[in-house]
Parts: structure tokens; C-alpha cells; sequence
């Protein structure tokens, strides 16, 4: 992925030089919350509680000087997060026929708060519709890449696109006229439009791919590669077989890893926001 050399985000909270004072303490019920929450907003990923338990026995709630590993992380965030900006404009002008208002993007380690409750490296990014902002530990993507087989470049963008994605459906109305309606429904249903809503998503960061590479120049070879292998590891389908579990669809809340892969490269093909009506598709 080409990213080096491009302007960075202004949209940009960095909280990982915050003392334990500004973090969020996650424990007990409180865990169970966050992973909730990721789980309903965000990209659920259990196998991180353990790497939120590390952190907690070593203390690191953020403060002291950034490793130049978590410089690079930034910077790459920031780049990414202002091509979305850049690219999201424009398509807002040309496909909805009005300005795009960008998200910010909340960077912090370990743990922070947000509108939505605490944020912490357990639950994986989210976006949170409540202030309207993304929150990322950029550990996340050595998880992704060490213990979900998601590395690259172009895999970790795909997630901030993903992320990204939920504030344009906010933008749009979409995001709250699908929280009101799975208030409203059984479990099982309500489950059935969050996969609706995340596979959306991953079409609408597809699209972002390809506006990406046609402004910028950014694909590489093998770049739509590491973006699908991404989409792959974190289907609800595959999270549940690596879990050690029989994958149990009426519980899915994000669709399946073919399912991901299909609506991401149906963006990535069309660069059209009307491809991307998951809500009006008979077959998902």
C-alpha cells in the first residue's frame, strides 16, 4: 500500500500519551459490556481479553513517550483516516448531492472512555454514534496480523475504512433507522440487520478501496488480497470456528467471512453507494 508522502487527518484525538486518569479501567461486568459493544459496533475479537489482561497487571493505561512503532501506526491511521476524507467528499458530491461531514478518529492504549461506554483493546475498533467518533488502540493491528493471520498494510486500512464506513452510514441516516429498528425486533431478527448493517460496511469500504487507488494510487500487489483475507478472519463464521465453537448463524452479527468478502469486492468492483443496498438484497 502507498500511503507515504500524503497529508495526514486534523480529525485526529490522540489519547496515548493520557495518564491512568484519563483511561478507563475495565474489569468484571465491565469487560463484558465493552465486548458487547465491540461485538454490536465494532469487530468482535474475544482473543484480545488477554492481551486487555496484560495490560491492565503491567499498568500500560497509556502516559510516557510513544515507541517509534506506535509513531508509524499513527501516522499511517492519520494518512488513511484523511484519504477517506478526502474520498468520501467527493463521492457524497457526486452520488448524494450534499457535503460529507468527516468523523474523528480517537487513538489511545489500552483503555479510554467514550459516549458509548469504555473503550479498551478488547473489543477491537468501533464507531460510536453517540459522539460520532471511531475509537482504535493501534495494537490491534499486531493482533490482527499475529493472532488473527491479518497482517499488511492494506488489511489494517481496511479496518479504519470499515470503521470509517459506520459514520457515512450515520451521515446518511442509516446507522440510527437501523438501531430503532433492532430495538424493536426479537434477538435473532435484530442480529439479522446488524449483518445488514456490517455488511454494508465492508461494500462502502470497498468502494473506498477503489476511489483510494484511483486518486492516490495506492493498491499494490496484493493489497485487495490482504483486504479479503481480513474480511475472511473476522467473519462471524470463521471467529466462531477458531473460538472452538459450531458456528451457530441466528447468532451471527456481522455475516459470514464469504459474506464479508462478497460485499467488500462488490465496493471494491462498483465504486457505487446504490451497489451496496444489503438491506434490499434477497440473498446476502
Amino acid at each position: 500500500m502507498r500511503w507515504q508522502g500524503r497529508r495526514g487527518s486534523r480529525n485526529i484525538e490522540d489519547r496515548r500519551r493520557a495518564g491512568p486518569a484519563q483511561g478507563a479501567k475495565v474489569g468484571g461486568i465491565g469487560v463484558l459490556l465493552v465486548v458487547a459493544i465491540g461485538y454490536i459496533l465494532g469487530v468482535d475479537v474475544t482473543p484480545l481479553l488477554n492481551d486487555q489482561a496484560a495490560l491492565r497487571s503491567s499498568g500500560a493505561t497509556g502516559g510516557g513517550m510513544l515507541s517509534a512503532e506506535e509513531k508509524a501506526a499513527g501516522e499511517f491511521v492519520s494518512v488513511t483516516l484523511a484519504d477517506t476524507e478526502e474520498i468520501w467528499a467527493e463521492i457524497f458530491r457526486r452520488q448524494v448531492g450534499r457535503p460529507y461531514e468527516p468523523t474523528t478518529l480517537v487513538l489511545f492504549s489500552g483503555a479510554t472512555r467514550s459516549a458509548c461506554g469504555g473503550a479498551s483493546g478488547a473489543t477491537g475498533p468501533f464507531y460510536c454514534p453517540l459522539d460520532r467518533r471511531i475509537y482504535l488502540d493501534t495494537a490491534f493491528f499486531t493482533t490482527l496480523a499475529r493472532r488473527m493471520g491479518a497482517g499488511g498494510d492494506f488489511a489494517a486500512a481496511y479496518v479504519v475504512a470499515h470503521e470509517v464506513a459506520h459514520h457515512v452510514q450515520d451521515e446518511l441516516g442509516i446507522l440510527s433507522e437501523a438501531t430503532a429498528l433492532r430495538r424493536r425486533l426479537p434477538q435473532e431478527q435484530s442480529n439479522a440487520v446488524s449483518v445488514r448493517v456490517e455488511l454494508q460496511a465492508d461494500c462502502y469500504a470497498g468502494i473506498w478501496a477503489r476511489h483510494a487507488h484511483e486518486m492516490f494510487g495506492t493498491l499494490e500487489r496484493g493489497d485487495v488480497a490482504e483486504a479479503m483475507n481480513a474480511a475472511r478472519q473476522i467473519g462471524d463464521d470463521t471467529l466462531q470456528r477458531n473460538a472452538g465453537q459450531r458456528p451457530m448463524p441466528h447468532t451471527f452479527t456481522h455475516g459470514t467471512s464469504a459474506q464479508r468478502q462478497r460485499w467488500f469486492q462488490r465496493g471494491l468492483e462498483s465504486g457505487d453507494m446504490a451497489s451496496c443496498d444489503t438491506f434490499g438484497a434477497r440473498q446476502l
